[in-house]
C-alpha cells in the first residue's frame, strides 16, 4: 500500500487534517507526523481527540521558538523521519512553520509535496504566513486551492505545480462536527454566558500580538466594547504574554472581557455559533463565522479571504490606528450567500487527485 505522509504541527494544521484522514485511510498508509509547533495540550493532543484523529506515529517536540529555530529544527526532525518512512507523498496544510517546513524537508530528501490550502495571498511579506505560502507553493507538486481567487494567484505566479480547485477543507470539517459540538459542548453554562449575548474574540497574529501600538489599539478597542457588551476571549499564550508585558492584563479583568484558556475545537465551535459577533485576526475562525452565519470583525488591513470581504460578510478594520468601536458594532453582513467556500466535498477532491498524481508519476 502506498504511503502518505501528512506533516501537521499546529491548531489550523489539526483542523484541516481531520477533513481528510478518514479519507486518506481508506486508500492509503495514512502515516502522521506532528512536530509539535503547539506544545500545549489545550492546542493540540485535544484536537486529534475530539476531531477522531489517531494520534501521531511520530511527535518530534519541537516546541515554541523563534521562526529560524522552529523551522530549523523542525526540518531536520522531520527530514529524519521522512527518510526513514520513504513516504510516496508528503502532505503539508496551510501556512504555518510546520508547513514550510514540512515542504523543505520533504523536497530536499527527494518526495513530492502536496499543498492543502494552496494560493491564498496578501502580497506583503511582512506577514510571516505569506513567506511560507509563497515558498511552499513553488515547490509542490500538488496544489489544492480552496477558492477560485487562490486558482488565479497560483495561475499568474506560474508555478510549475498541477492545481486543483478543492473548496475549502473547513466547510467539510464543520459540516460534521456542528451538530456534535451543539449537542455535547457545555461550554456557555460553565461560562456563564447566554446565546446571543457576547461578542467571541480571537487575537494571536504575529503583526498584531509583536507590535506594541497595533496591540493596545485592539485592547483598548476590547474594553470599549466590553462596557455595553459581554467579551469572551480565549485568549492564545503569545497574546497573552504581550498583554501582561504592556500591563493591560488587570484592565481587561476589570471590565466586562472573560480571559479564557484556549479551547478545544467543540467547544470554540460552540462558543462560535452563538455569538453575536466574531471580532478575529484568524483566517480560519473568519471562514467558520460565514459558515455558521455569524458576521466577522476581522482586525487587519487585509485578509486572504477576499470572497467574504467582496461578499460583504466580512470588515476590515485596520489596528495600526486607534479603533471606532462604533465602527465594529456596526457592520451588518450583505444577504447571506451559500457555498462561496464551497460545498463540503473537498476531501474528497483532495484525496481523488493524490490517487490520480501517484497513478501517473
Amino acid at each position: 500500500m502506498e504511503k502518505v505522509v501528512s506533516v501537521v504541527g499546529a491548531r489550523p494544521n489539526f483542523v484541516k487534517l481531520a477533513g481528510i484522514d478518514h479519507l486518506l485511510r481508506e486508500k492509503f498508509e495514512h502515516i502522521i507526523i506532528h512536530t509539535g509547533q503547539h506544545y500545549d495540550y489545550e492546542l493540540s493532543k485535544i484536537f486529534f481527540d475530539q476531531l477522531e484523529i489517531p494520534q501521531p506515529q511520530y511527535y518530534l517536540g519541537v516546541g515554541s521558538g523563534s521562526h529560524g529555530y522552529q523551522v530549523g529544527e523542525c526540518i531536520k526532525r522531520v527530514e529524519e523521519v521522512l527518510l526513514k518512512i520513504k513516504p510516496d507523498i508528503v502532505v503539508v496544510y496551510g501556512d504555518t512553520n510546520s508547513t514550510l517546513a514540512g515542504t523543505l524537508a520533504a523536497v530536499k530528501s527527494g518526495f513530492n509535496v502536496a499543498h492543502v490550502e494552496a494560493g491564498l495571498r496578501v502580497f506583503d511579506y511582512r506577514v510571516p504566513e505569506e513567506v511560507n505560502r509563497r515558498v511552499v507553493d513553488t515547490l509542490s507538486s500538488l496544489l489544492f486551492a480552496p477558492t477560485k481567487t487562490a486558482v488565479n494567484n497560483l495561475f499568474r505566479e506560474n508555478v510549475p505545480g498541477r492545481i486543483v480547485l478543492t473548496g475549502d477543507i473547513h466547510v467539510d470539517v464543520l459540516m460534521k462536527w456542528f451538530r456534535v459540538a451543539d449537542e455535547k459542548s457545555q461550554i456557555l453554562d460553565k461560562l456563564g454566558v447566554e446565546k446571543g449575548n457576547y461578542v467571541l474574540v480571537t487575537i494571536h497574529r504575529a503583526e498584531n500580538t509583536d507590535d506594541q501600538v497595533r496591540l493596545i489599539n485592539i485592547l483598548n478597542a476590547l474594553i470599549d466594547l466590553s462596557r455595553d457588551n459581554n467579551v469572551v476571549f480565549p485568549i492564545h499564550p503569545r497574546t497573552y504574554s504581550m498583554i501582561r508585558e504592556y500591563g493591560f492584563e488587570e484592565k481587561l479583568s476589570e471590565n466586562n472581557i472573560l480571559l479564557i484558556k484556549p479551547l478545544g475545537y467543540l467547544d470554540f465551535l460552540k462558543l462560535l455559533m452563538y455569538a453575536k459577533l466574531i471580532v478575529t485576526d484568524s483566517g480560519g475562525v473568519q471562514r467558520e463565522a460565514y459558515l455558521v452565519k455569524i458576521p466577522a470583525v476581522v482586525l487587519r488591513e487585509y485578509t486572504e479571504w477576499v470572497e467574504l470581504l467582496e461578499n460583504g460578510w466580512v470588515k476590515l478594520i485596520d489596528p495600526r490606528k486607534p479603533i471606532d468601536v462604533e465602527e465594529i458594532l456596526m457592520h451588518k453582513p450583505n444577504k447571506y450567500v451559500e457555498g462561496i467556500l464551497g460545498k463540503g466535498d473537498a476531501g474528497f477532491k483532495i484525496v481523488k487527485s493524490i490517487e490520480e498524481f501517484l497513478v501517473m508519476r
